[in-house]
């Protein structure tokens, strides 16, 4: 089941690099290639502005982060990309217990802490987020402080969640690592039990729970303040809970990067100046600044709001172990979560 599911997330991506979008819409050959797993409305500007520090033509290509990293391993020492932009640390993780990224050097490592970069020094984080519980504030004046309490029947039919998201799959891998698989596997039953309502993204749930159509929701931090930020905080019913004592449920997941082994000179030398440019502190403004997501090197301060990163009381995990997604994938589809 796990190699037919392989095969599956590969054709998938396949299919979508067919069309690549392109950061750099000229004709002249891309200077660098980049895989990007995270959405082009998110950083789009950003790599805009690689472009222009590269002082050469960026082409990239985007799509879902674990189909991606399913079609880097495909594609081997042949790939075109140079860099691999990751949503979250798992799909970076499954390149690097593969073989498949190049080491970064030291002086990049030490941008960022050690727990939010790769312990084999082939891949950084250059932006992170916190699961929350989003919650109505007119209908829950007490959110739960456990992912755990969301099987008890009182918030049966009450919960919005995104399944396919890769950052809830991150979660579940996360729970699966600290918890193991049984424990696990009972609380997925135990949440489908509850008849949560299903969405296409986070958006989607936290507009759920703004607008009162559920009372929870699973998602991250950052939704939250962009609203706040795009409508008033005054004017948002919907507020983020941040889970206390190591709850699974508050994982600290990064977005990062790793340059691709096997690349040819120009390739790795573009790439590892883009992951630089990535931690720098321009980009790491625009993180905060503009995706309300935690900037993990340069100094910088977080968005207005947001919780110092140190005040969260995350469970501790080593980020590279969240490479499992095949086995979270198939325990989400055997229990009828996807």
């Amino acid at each position: 089941m796990r190699r037919q599911l392989a095969r599956n997330l590969a054709a998938v991506a396949a299919a979508a690099l067919l069309v690549p979008a392109l950061a750099g819409c000229s004709d002249e050959p891309a200077g660098l290639v980049i895989y990007s797993g995270r959405n082009e409305n998110l950083v789009g500007p950003l790599l805009e502005k690689l472009e222009e520090h590269l002082g050469t033509n960026v082409e990239v290509r985007y799509g879902d982060s674990a189909e991606l990293s399913a079609q880097l391993l495909e594609e081997g020492d042949k790939t075109e990309a140079g860099l691999f932009l990751s949503q979250d640390a798992g799909a970076l993780g499954a390149l690097s217990t593969e073989g498949r990224l190049a080491p970064l050097p030291q002086t990049t490592l030490d941008k960022v802490a050690p727990n939010y970069r790769s312990a084999a020094g082939d891949w950084v984080g250059v932006s992170g987020r916190v699961r929350v519980i989003a919650y109505n504030s007119g209908s829950v004046p007490t959110p739960p402080d456990s992912v755990h309490d969301l099987v008890k029947p009182e918030w049966q039919g009450k919960i919005g969640y995104a399944p396919t998201n890769a950052s809830f799959q991150a979660f579940v891998t996360g729970m699966r690592i600290l918890e193991g698989d049984e424990a696990t596997r009972t609380w997925l039953k135990g949440l489908k039990a509850n008849k949560p309502k299903t969405y296409e993204s986070n958006l989607n749930v936290f507009d759920a729970v703004d607008s009162g159509e559920v009372s929870l929701g699973l998602l991250n931090h950052y939704y939250w303040y962009e609203k706040a930020a795009e409508k008033g905080a005054d004017k948002l019913k919907a507020k983020v809970h941040y889970l206390p004592k190591g709850d699974p449920g508050g994982l600290v997941n990064v977005a990062g990067v790793g340059l691709m082994k096997g690349a040819d000179k120009q390739q790795s030398a573009y790439g590892q100046k883009a992951a630089d440019f990535l931690l720098s502190a321009e980009s790491q403004r625009y993180f905060a600044e503009e995706t309300k997501e935690y900037p993990l090197a340069a100094g910088i301060k977080q968005a207005d709001g947001v919780p110092p990163l140190d005040s969260l009381q995350p469970p501790k995990i080593d980020l590279g172990q969240l490479d499992s997604l095949k086995a979270t994938l198939a325990m989400l589809q055997d229990v009828g979560l996807v």
